[in-house]
């Protein structure tokens, strides 16, 4: 006896597969025409298209401009290409991290976004972020015009993006407010490490010094004026994806600046003097040249 399975469904047992097909086309309809999470918007190049700042940043034959979004011109033409924009939220600041752009908003997000194909590649939030952006109930914040105000957010912002493309491991960037750090991994935006600076303590995001491979925080304790507590020296916090944490000792004041891809010049003021981090061993250079790791003070080094 032949079994024909088309033979054994009714019509009655054919109305429910086909309602739940009904049901399942009118979910994936909705699920590809509901808003983005994040507001956001890839628009064709507008005229109204002014800058915040007057930040510019090489991709390819595209520029890259932040403000209201992430806007892209052609280099030969001049020609506003597109927009990459957010529903309520100003581009303020972008860095390069190999191939991709990260993005400080004034609402305290980072994006990733790759301009070849103008996609979004991840979000993340950083606690605080807005709030010092924006300088509400510090001093002199009250007498502020709208436009020192976006002009301090924009300040802040280009000191908040610290990217180590390092060509040989996992590129990564760290993003660094007085009160917070924090390191994203750029292919997927995985947090790979996090610090709050130690009581009483902040970190400088302006005298903040990256290399390929590692990034430098200083932090800054001011005196106390609590009777018996002890006085935190300042120093510098280092963070790579490839070595373990280490802690500088350094004065207050030091200041830093890249000579290459993984040396690091730290002005640790008069007396000290200046000498190089290797950030790839993980230990000051002696002779500028030859690394090791517990010396106390080294030649002075390339200035």
């Amino acid at each position: 006896m032949s079994f024909n399975p088309l033979r054994s469904l009714s019509p009655r047992s054919v109305l429910p597969a086909a309602a739940a097909l009904l049901v399942l086309a009118a979910g994936a309809a909705a699920h590809a025409n509901r808003p983005q999470p994040f507001g956001d918007k890839v628009l064709p190049g507008v005229a109204d298209a002014s800058p915040v700042g007057a930040q510019s940043t090489g991709a390819g034959d595209l520029q890259l401009r932040t403000g209201p979004g992430v806007e892209a011109y052609s280099r030969t033409t001049g020609e506003h290409l597109w927009s990459y924009r957010r529903d309520g939220s100003t581009a303020l600041h972008l860095a390069m991290v190999g191939e991709d752009a990260a993005v400080v908003w004034d609402d305290g997000m980072v994006t990733s976004v790759n301009p070849a194909d103008h996609s979004v590649r991840w979000h993340r939030g950083v606690p605080g972020l807005a709030d010092w952006l924006r300088a509400d109930g510090e001093p002199g914040a009250a007498d502020r015009t709208d436009e020192q105000h976006q002009q301090l957010a924009v300040q802040r912002a280009a000191t908040v993006l610290h990217p180590s493309p390092d060509p040989d491991a996992d590129a990564f960037i760290t993003v660094v407010t007085p009160g917070l750090l924090m390191g994203f991994r750029d292919r997927d935006g995985d947090l790979r490490f996090n610090s709050r600076p130690p009581a009483g303590c902040t970190f400088d995001p302006a005298r903040t010094a990256q290399s390929d491979d590692a990034a430098l925080i200083p932090r800054v304790c001011p005196p106390t004026s609590s009777a018996g507590a002890r006085q935190l020296p300042g120093g510098v916090m280092v963070f790579s994806l490839t070595a373990p944490g280490n802690f500088l000792n350094t004065g207050p004041d030091v200041t830093m600046r890249a000579l290459d891809g993984h040396r690091i010049a730290v002005d640790d003021g008069p007396v000290i003097g200046t000498w190089v981090y290797d950030t790839t061993r993980g230990a000051r250079e002696s002779g500028c040249g030859t690394a090791v790791p517990f010396a106390a003070v080294g030649p002075a080094c390339e200035k």
